[in-house]
């Protein structure tokens, strides 16, 4: 069996093994049905009867499964009709195989359930212009305001194109100990990594990716020097991956100028090793960054999806994703991967790559109990793939208390630094950081906050005072956040009816309508002794009321001893039918908001 069978047939048995766990609960449904029948007219069921029905549901059930198969199939082939074959490396031995079967036994580990907070350095050499996300593709766009500034700044993109801008970048004040210490002491339990994003570039030493940073621009091991910073400040690491969409998403270098003086002169994303000759990157390949020996797609699809308008990627694409992922995985040792992809890299062509991935994660980080201390991100995951791994909403959240851990990914600006944003003051607060933060633990969820980096490597002014804010809360209000567990809601108040939808699924991460007093988030200890009652807006009049704690509540059925102020000391309080009463000094601790502790 060729790999392209393989993954055939494994998005064949994930729809067969749906369709028969459907089936089987219809055919009990009809089973109870029609033995609810009898005892209603009075007729008891003898064995002939029982056997007739068994037999009724047998054949049901086979002619269910047969229409699945035959289901499955038309929609393995649909979905992808050519899947490439793949000859992938081996991955490492474990309980864990590359299924989403075996996949569904992972269990998110404790080390990331307690974290919560995570701050994420979204930095590469598309920070080089600061101009913002995206740049490297909208800088082959005619029209487009990263074209025009490119052209001003760099020249033009049919000779100075991207691989001229990484260059240009050398990260001259590197310097992740002081970064990482400085993010520590502000609240961060973990701390990721930008490994490479769409424009294809190692930030690693890379042994599959000449274009990487150890051999161009900053020539230094940048994972490398964000991992040891990590470890010597007692953080998890983790690293993001974004390459997979290299491939369709520098298609637009392929292209050339409309009007104008150059018009039709093509763009370099069709330069080849040959035309580097005497010039700085003499040796190299451009395609080796650019991917670009394909015909483009019609447009840029994410889910791969050729009807509509997708290019697809071919095996040695594919096959060298895997091998950079994997050593990346195995030369740095990160504790996460979060990949941005929809489910998985390359879903919607094959998942065998992605599925290989995880399983060598998990294998490769096993502890002494034989559970994996492995945590990796994907997003748009439907509840069983949530089972194999940890979900992921990209600048939104869950609307309710998900079973299984999952995690937030933002930014306080845009992904990569815009100087625009800084000029004008335009990050988000960080009043708005913390409240987002606690709708979010409440929720089972852990906040990953990209606070986007300068081209020398540092943060500017407005990035520090908000960490610093953020750090100030959490220095007083941590015990309301980490290593604590969704309680049985996860709030109250006029923002849990009603919220702003996010763009990949859930809520907005931050919502546009202020929030009140009465706006309450819940966590508790996991042991399950302490209640804490985030309040995301100071009262004026200095008096809380939290309607979940109300005298008889289910919530709460026994009596209340104590309720004390994180940050101060015990509280004043009554309760009757319409809740737990609170009297606040008149000073408190902050002025964003405040946890109570109750016990």
């Amino acid at each position: 069996m060729n790999a392209g069978q393989h993954g055939q047939n494994q998005r064949m048995a994930i729809a067969l093994a749906r369709f028969r766990r459907l089936a089987g609960q219809f055919v009990r449904g009809v089973f109870s049905f029609q033995f609810l029948q009898l005892f209603l007219a009075g007729n008891r069921p003898n064995r002939q009867s029982v056997r007739n029905f068994m037999n009724t549901s047998r054949q049901m059930k086979t002619i269910l499964t047969c229409l699945a198969v035959a289901g499955a199939i038309s929609i393995s082939r649909a979905a992808n009709p050519a899947t490439p074959a793949l000859n992938l490396p081996p991955i490492a031995a474990g309980p864990f195989k590359a299924d989403w079967n075996s996949l569904t036994n992972y269990s998110t580990p404790d080390w990331f359930r307690d974290a919560k907070f995570g701050i994420w350095a979204h930095w590469g050499p598309q920070c080089e212009p600061e101009h913002g996300d995206w740049y490297v593709r909208s800088m082959y766009l005619q029209g487009n305001g990263d074209y025009k500034t490119h052209l001003v700044e760099y020249g033009h993109p049919s000779t100075n194109g991207f691989k001229d801008v990484i260059h240009e970048w050398k990260a001259a004040n590197f310097d992740p100990d002081k970064l990482l210490k400085f993010y520590k002491e502000n609240g961060a339990k973990y701390f990721m990594a930008l490994a490479n994003h769409h424009d294809n570039f190692d930030n690693f030493n890379s042994k599959y990716q000449p274009w990487n940073s150890v051999a161009l621009g900053p020539q230094k091991d940048l994972i490398g020097g964000w991992a040891a910073a990590a470890r010597k400040n007692g953080l998890r690491f983790a690293v993001s991956v974004h390459c997979s969409r290299a491939w369709s998403w520098y298609e637009p270098a392929q292209g050339a100028d409309t009007n104008g003086s150059l018009v039709g002169v093509p763009y370099d994303g069709k330069l080849t090793k040959a035309d580097g000759k005497g010039l700085w990157w003499d040796g190299l390949d451009p395609q080796e960054l650019y991917a670009q020996n394909h015909a483009p797609g019609k447009k840029l699809v994410w889910s791969w999806n050729p009807a509509e308008g997708s290019s697809t990627p071919d095996a040695a694409y594919m096959e060298k994703f895997f091998k950079r992922t994997q050593q990346l995985w195995d030369d740095y040792h990160p504790d996460q991967v979060y990949f941005d992809d929809s489910v998985l890299p390359f879903h919607g062509v094959t998942d065998e790559i992605g599925l290989n991935l995880a399983a060598h994660f998990y294998n490769s980080r096993l502890d002494k109990n034989g559970r994996t201390e492995a945590v990796m991100n994907n997003k748009m995951l439907d509840p069983m793939q949530r089972e194999a791994m940890t979900y992921d909403i990209e600048r939104g959240k869950a609307e309710g208390i998900l079973p299984q851990p999952w995690q937030t990914d933002t930014c306080i600006g845009s992904w990569h630094y815009n100087q625009d944003i800084f000029t004008k003051h335009q990050y988000k607060s960080a009043a708005s950081v913390v409240r987002m933060l606690a709708d979010i633990v409440s929720k089972n969820g852990n906040l990953m906050l990209s606070v986007p980096l300068q081209r020398d490597g540092q943060p500017d002014a407005d990035e520090i005072k908000i960490v610093s804010e953020i750090g100030a809360w959490l220095k007083v209000n941590g015990d309301a956040i980490y290593a604590t567990r969704p309680w049985k809601i996860f709030g109250e108040g006029p923002s849990t009816v009603t919220a702003e939808k996010g763009h990949f699924g859930g809520q907005t991460d931050v919502q546009k309508k202020p929030f009140t007093a009465e706006d309450i988030r819940f966590t508790q200890s996991k042991e399950g002794q302490t209640l804490y009652a985030i309040v995301l807006e100071i009262p004026k009049d200095g008096k809380v009321t939290v309607k979940a704690l109300a005298d008889g509540s289910s919530n709460w059925p026994g009596a209340i001893g104590r309720v004390k102020l994180l940050g101060g000391g015990k509280l004043k309080f009554t309760r009757d039918e319409t809740g737990l009463h609170v009297t606040l000094p008149a000073k408190t601790p902050s002025d964003i908001a405040l946890a109570l502790a109750i016990r």
